[in-house]
């Protein structure tokens, strides 16, 4: 579920958040500068066409990193992606494993491989929309005459040219999505016992027992850290091959790598932040073997600042992210985002006005007023120094307002 605010940075409690829930449009003052930038870039043509990439989106507590995620994603459901999220203080990073485990279950991969199965169903030169609901591809043939050996045989070679002769896929993931799209298609036929018990592997559950897969002439490997990119890498793959433009997975609240809090439901030893930010390194070394997926991690300033514990110490990881060249305006195909520098260039008075403006008309307390241009000119002139970000400045400065009244 996407976090509805940034956290606080020292209590770890979660701020209230005005802009949850926006409708499209709403609320992107500003930001809407990036983010449609990136629906055009990015999701619209780079991503969609094949290529996948990293982003980074940082900033001051209270500057919108949430919002910005959120925003993202609805651009990419919209755009018809597969969306995934989730923070740092719930699903371990240093693991590329945990990170698996978490973005195949947000992924809902039956949905896919019933999109791939009507797409061999078309190149069998048969309409999916022409079998009766609720009854199987091999029943439908079997019914009209069809159901004979050469074309078993078909659907068999059709299902090994999909999954099986696809480079992208992993041999034993293939052969997985091989068997299950089988069983949606009703040939070769497959038990709900095993059809449960493959997707578990696919899961990463350590109860699966491998000789349970032997079974089915299924002789897979468990899912580790060590050859989890290349499972996810087959997951973006067969997301595309279910009819999707690609992938989206977004993580929150990356500073709590550093967090030093006993209250974090996740606490980072200094052997566990390190091998945080090697899987990390690992993933940018290997993004260009992936195909149709789109990375973007959010912190807090601090995880930048912390030259012991944070991204800094651990030179392998910031030599790959950093930017090398910083000219005066923002650049808006940088990996490493900013979003307090964004905020000194596109917030003028008149969008601060406009950001209090659709605060004030979502809260249900009638005294809500929006920020004049005084107080807004105010609120920039705090930013510019303070160590909050301007939507957090504007909401507290409107909680002044409303407690004036």
């Amino acid at each position: 579920m996407i976090e509805e605010c940034d956290r606080d940075a020292v209590t770890g409690t979660a701020e209230t958040d005005l802009f949850s829930a926006a409708p499209d449009g709403e609320l992107s003052c500003g930001v809407g500068f990036l983010t449609d930038f990136w629906k055009e870039k990015y999701l619209q043509e780079y991503i969609k066409d094949g290529g996948s990439k990293i982003k980074f989106v940082t900033g001051r507590r209270g500057s919108g990193k949430s919002h910005f995620l959120r925003l993202v994603t609805g651009i990419a459901r919209r755009e018809n992606y597969k969306t995934v999220h989730f923070s740092a203080r719930d699903v371990w990073l240093h693991d590329c494993r945990e990170m698996y485990v978490e973005i195949f279950r947000q992924c809902d991969i039956m949905d896919c491989l019933e999109a791939a199965s009507r797409r061999l169903i078309r190149e069998m030169g048969f309409d999916s929309r022409e079998i009766p609901e609720g009854m199987k591809f091999m029943d439908f043939l079997s019914q009209s005459g069809m159901g004979d050996a050469l074309t078993k045989r078909e659907i068999r070679a059709q299902l090994k040219q999909i999954f099986l002769d696809n480079p992208m896929l992993d041999n034993n993931f293939a052969l997985a999505c091989s068997m299950l799209a089988g069983s949606i298609l009703g040939y070769p036929l497959l038990e709900e016992s095993n059809r449960e018990l493959l997707l578990a592997w696919l899961e990463g559950d350590r109860n699966v027992k491998l000789s349970q897969l032997r079974a089915l002439d299924f002789y897979p490997s468990r899912i580790t850290k060590y050859n989890a990119r290349h499972m996810l890498r087959s997951l973006a793959e067969v997301i595309h091959m279910g009819g999707y433009c690609g992938l989206l997975v977004t993580v929150d609240d990356m500073e709590v790598l550093v967090s030093r809090s006993s209250l974090e439901p996740i606490h980072y030893t200094k052997m566990k932040r390190e091998d945080t930010y090697e899987s990390i390194r690992q993933l940018i070394d290997d993004i260009d073997s992936m195909q149709h997926i789109l990375f973007v991690y959010a912190f807090g300033r601090e995880l930048m600042d912390d030259e012991n514990a944070g991204l800094k110490s651990y030179q392998a990881l910031w030599m790959r992210i950093q930017n090398e060249i910083v000219g005066e305006r923002f650049n808006r195909f940088a990996d490493m985002v900013d979003l307090d520098r964004l905020a000194a260039q596109e917030y003028t008075p008149e969008v601060v006005a406009a950001i209090s403006k659709s605060m004030a008309d979502r809260q249900k307390n009638a005294a809500a007023a929006a920020l004049d241009k005084e107080a807004a000119q105010e609120i920039l002139r705090q930013a510019h120094t303070g160590a909050i970000g301007v939507p957090l400045l504007i909401r507290n400065a409107m909680q002044g307002v409303n407690a004036d009244v």
